[in-house]
């Protein structure tokens, strides 16, 4: 869409469909059969806008940035969506109460309790969704008046060719799988965290607090470690080195605290928050490091197609994992074992893979 509609009738199309999609919850129905559908509908409104949130800021940064702000840019870009993620996991337990945190009240006034906190959730995501739009319908130019870069102001490949060029790159495949496995893993495995700390007794408002510290940590040390791409440049295989030999580590560190009798290691609020924040800033400040990546190592390919491959795919491992999640749910230490082999299996990934700078090569030598 990009490469075809442009940026701004890109994300104008995109933002349009998630107010639609966050319209459609909020419609005043008793009917609860129909209020359902329309929920599921919105849900999948805004589920169709997805890939251009995850996959923008590439193709972004490209376009508007010079070679020695492009890391930065992406990273920033990329990072707000997990901000609003962090925000998620805080408005959840401490808007809406769950159930035993209104035991207080008597029966249908608990159940209304909540349902009341809901509709006040989805109706201020409506209102955030409709300011976006509006402010990217008064101003969001597709592109500058001069192109910061060689590489911005170049042709790209079409979409057939693009494709069969990703599908013949051996080591494109190979960086794609060291991100789609373990992100695909965590993203699914933070979803149920709540679930999974309930039965080393962490309340779903401390599980929250976990998530969103792992996020907000992700975000400063993402632009931190893409700043420092950007001034020293070719440094992207060893700062991914870095964050997943972290992450491998951090992931081990609390599978083994959950394993408490049979590890013996100590199990307190400090080392879950930590082991867990940890592993989040490590995976999280990862992802920006990795489109960089991509870019660079499929070039011309456009941007928005390799990143938009490389999220399906992170997509697909992590739906496969919760399916399985729906028959072995009794018991999550499967779950957590999966952290630290998909964390491990990334690195050995990396270690065996060769990088290119196509793109900062063209840049540098057309401009010299």
């Amino acid at each position: 869409c990009f490469f075809i509609l442009g940026l701004r009738v890109t994300v104008l199309l995109t933002s349009s469909l998630m107010v639609l999609g966050a319209g459609l919850r909020c419609v005043p129905v008793s009917d609860l059969e129909i209020r359902k559908k329309l929920i599921h509908g919105g849900q999948l409104l805004n589920g169709l806008a997805g890939p251009t949130v995850m996959n923008a800021a590439p193709f972004l940064s490209t376009t508007w940035f010079s070679p020695d702000e492009r890391a930065t840019a992406t990273a920033i870009a990329s990072l707000l969506n997990y901000l609003g993620c962090a925000g998620a996991f805080l408005v959840g337990p401490l808007v809406v109460p769950p159930p035993n945190g209104t035991a207080h009240l008597l029966g249908l006034s608990s159940a209304q309790h909540i349902k009341d906190r809901i509709e006040a959730v989805l109706y201020a995501e409506f209102g955030m969704v409709s300011l976006i739009f509006s402010a990217a319908l008064a101003y969001f130019p597709s592109r500058p008046p001069f192109p910061p870069s060689v590489a911005a102001a170049s042709q790209r490949l079409s979409y057939r060719r693009s494709f069969c060029r990703l599908l013949s790159n051996f080591r494109f495949l190979m960086i794609a799988l060291a991100y789609a496995i373990p992100l695909g893993v965590f993203s699914g495995w933070s979803g149920v965290l709540d679930l999974i700390l309930t039965p080393i007794h962490v309340s779903q408002v401390d599980a929250g607090w976990i998530g969103f510290w792992s996020v907000v940590g992700g975000c400063v040390v993402g632009i931190a470690m893409a700043r420092f791409a950007d001034f020293i440049r070719g440094m992207l295989k060893f700062i991914l080195l870095l964050l997943l030999s972290g992450a491998t580590l951090a992931s081990t560190w609390f599978t083994l605290t959950c394993l408490t009798t049979v590890t013996h290691l100590p199990l307190t609020t400090a080392t879950l928050y930590t082991s867990c924040i940890l592993l989040g800033i490590f995976l999280n400040s990862s992802v920006p490091i990795f489109f960089e990546l991509f870019v660079e190592t499929v070039y011309p390919v456009p941007e928005g197609i390799s990143c938009g491959v490389v999220t399906f795919l992170s997509n697909v491992f992590m739906g496969v994992l919760l399916f399985f999640l729906t028959f072995y749910h009794t018991e999550f230490s499967w779950f957590n074992w999966c952290l630290p082999g998909s964390c491990l299996l990334s690195l050995l990934l990396i270690l065996c893979f060769r990088e290119s700078y196509d793109r900062l090569y063209l840049d540098v030598v057309v401009s010299v």
